[in-house]
This record gives C-alpha cells, sequence and structure tokens, in this order.
C-alpha cells in the first residue's frame, strides 16, 4: 500500500509540475490552440484576429469579431460588438463606451457604469467613477472605496499587482493592500514608488530613509535614500549608495555584487544583471552565470529568465535549471507560467514545461 501511495504521489506531484491552464498560439493552419496538461488542444477552427494572454486566461477576438475567454475549460462568449479589452494573468476586463466589466475565475460582473480610467493587475482593478469622482479598487470579489474629489479625480500614484499606493485630498500618503488600507503620513509630492507584489519600497522624504511597506508595516532597511530600487514578488532589489547591488528578502539584505551591476531588471521572482561584460540571474534563492557577454534580448517572467545566447538561439534558466532550448536563429519565444514557448520561422511550436518539452 505505501508503494502505490508513493507511485501515486510521484504522478501527482509529476503532474501539478507541467499543469498549465493556458498558452494560446496560431499554427500554421491557423487553427487556435492551447498546451494543456500534457496536450495541445484546439480552441478554436478558424484563424482568430487577435489574442491576450496571461497565465490563466487568454481573451481574443474570434473570425466573427466577437470577443471570448478562454480558461483551460471551454471558450466562454463575453461580447458581440466592439470593446476594449485586457488581461492580467488572472483577470479579465473589458469596456462597453464608459461601462467597465470584470471576468474572475469564471465570474462575470459590471463593476461600474461610470469609468474614464482603470488600470488593471494581476490581482486588482483600480477605476474611477465619474458619477462621484471616486476612486475605488477591486480585490478578491470585493470593490473597495479609495478616496473621492471635489474636482478632477486623479488615479493612485502607482499599482502593483496586488497593492496601491495613492494620497487622499488631503495629501495623506496611504496604502491599500490585502483588503486593507494603511496610513504613512502626509507629504504635498508623490513618494517615489516602487510596488510589486505585497511589497512596496520608496525613498522616504521626510526621514531621508530607504523604507519599505511588507506585511501591513512600514519600517526603514537602509539609513539613507538608496541610487535606485525595483520591486518584485515580496522581495525588493536596490542600488547602495556604495552602487552595491543589494537584495531585501524575507527580513534580511544580501549583497548579488560589489562590483557594481552595469544594468538590472527585476520581475516576478527573478532578477537579471550585468557587471564586468557578464550576464547574472538571480532565482530560487541563489545567484547564476547565465552568460559571459551581455545578453541584449531577454524575456522575464514567474519564475523564468528566457534570452537569446551568443548564437542567436534561445537559452532559459527555468526552476532554478539554466538550459538551451534551441540553437536556431530567430525564434520568437514567450513566457507562460513558468514554461517557455518557441515559434520558428515555419510556424512550428516547442514547448519547455517540468524539464519536458512538447511539440507541435
Amino acid at each position: 500500500m505505501k508503494y502505490y501511495l508513493s507511485l501515486l504521489s510521484i504522478i501527482i506531484l509529476s503532474f501539478s509540475s507541467s499543469a498549465q491552464n493556458v498558452v494560446p498560439f496560431t499554427d500554421f493552419s491557423g487553427f487556435f490552440k492551447s498546451y494543456q496538461n500534457g496536450f495541445f488542444r484546439q480552441i478554436e477552427f478558424q484563424r482568430v484576429r487577435e489574442f491576450k494572454t496571461g497565465d490563466d486566461v487568454v481573451a481574443y477576438i474570434d473570425y466573427r469579431g466577437n470577443l471570448r475567454v478562454f480558461d483551460g475549460t471551454k471558450p466562454v462568449d463575453i461580447s458581440n460588438v466592439q470593446v476594449d479589452y485586457e488581461v492580467s494573468d488572472h483577470l479579465m476586463t473589458w469596456k462597453i463606451g464608459p461601462t467597465l466589466n470584470l471576468w474572475d475565475g469564471g465570474a462575470m460582473r459590471t463593476l461600474t457604469y461610470f469609468a474614464d480610467q482603470y488600470i488593471l493587475r494581476d490581482s486588482i482593478v483600480v477605476f474611477n467613477d465619474t458619477r462621484f469622482n471616486s476612486v475605488h479598487v477591486y480585490y478578491d470579489g470585493e470593490v473597495y472605496e479609495l478616496y473621492k474629489s471635489s474636482g478632477t479625480v486623479a488615479m493612485p500614484d502607482i499599482v502593483g499587482e496586488n497593492i496601491v499606493a495613492f494620497r487622499d485630498n488631503g495629501n495623506f500618503n496611504k496604502v491599500f493592500w490585502n483588503g486593507q488600507t494603511y496610513e504613512l503620513d502626509v507629504w504635498h509630492n508623490p513618494y517615489p514608488y516602487s510596488a510589486g507584489t505585497d511589497i512596496l519600497a520608496f525613498n522616504d522624504p521626510i526621514n531621508g530613509t530607504f523604507a519599505i511597506f511588507e506585511n501591513g508595516e512600514f519600517f526603514d532597511v537602509e539609513d539613507f535614500r538608496m541610487n535606485s530600487y525595483k520591486t518584485g514578488r515580496g522581495f525588493v532589489v536596490y542600488e547602495n549608495v556604495n552602487n552595491d547591488l543589494m537584495i531585501y528578502k524575507d527580513g534580511e539584505t544580501e549583497k548579488l555584487t560589489n562590483f557594481g551591476a552595469d544594468f538590472y531588471d527585476v520581475k516576478d521572482d527573478v532578477v537579471i544583471w550585468t557587471e564586468n561584460g557578464f550576464t547574472y540571474g538571480y532565482a530560487n534563492g541563489k545567484k547564476f552565470e547565465l552568460a559571459k557577454f551581455i545578453v541584449k534580448g531577454y524575456q522575464m517572467k514567474n519564475n523564468v529568465i528566457a534570452f537569446t545566447n551568443v548564437i542567436g538561439g534561445v537559452d532559459a534558466l527555468i526552476d532554478g535549471k539554466l538550459k538551451t532550448l534551441t540553437t536556431l536563429m530567430n525564434v520568437k519565444y514567450s513566457i507562460h507560467g513558468n514554461a517557455v514557448l518557441l515559434e520558428s520561422m515555419n510556424s512550428t511550436f516547442n514547448l519547455h514545461i517540468g524539464g519536458r518539452e512538447y511539440r507541435n
């Protein structure tokens, strides 16, 4: 019995490691397909006009001009009139005139009939309501009012994947996170924020320190203002006064390099930077040498860094493992979840996911 349970656990773990809701593409025949659980599934038999995709959902305009959404189950009709629509990793919005609508995990609702501006991120939607000159945020099934204005209402100073920093009418700086609003301080100009997922970083103009909002609290990480900083999913990368590239994560700071980065970038769970002609990455709590040259073209998302290698092919750091995906030149690539999709010039597709390769 123990043997069968262990075998079943391995199968389940193997299956979950390669599970991916949507990886959409149009093949050489014009069929609209998506990878799902080891197979390439056909979504539409006619060529779609366009599509926008995130990790869990793809929205598209079909051959008739209708807006549809697909999340790995079956396509759902949204609208048969021309609309503005946007997709994040988990949410989809569409706007018909001033009416702003939302799709979230199969449920559809109208956020407001009087929207002018809105911002869509992975887990939130920030929008204004022109009836009351107010700004609201949708998060986890609920709509919260952030502030109102007696005149023209301005959108928040910065919107992260699940966090919002804004000022009310009295220039009181506040942060919305996890359904709660936290007060910071009064300041007449916008704070220099960087917002990611569950974390907010800024040079504090009042105290002259480098500060962070995390887990409902504001606190200083450095006693001086930093030269630059970028936020990811629960961590911050910054250049200190000595030009060292540092990372703050889980209450601790670590030095990524003391040689000074020529450039660096942060997205979700990964970091990329160059120093002394080499390119490095940070993922799974470790530093990796990605290339012995300065990478020019790259993409980052979730736990993946994909980039053009020295011979024009594609290398990728996936789940902490660096490998060459193809040596062919001029191959298009995109990241979906923790998978990399390659499209060659003859419209053949290769998907690298869970340590395996699937071909269409």
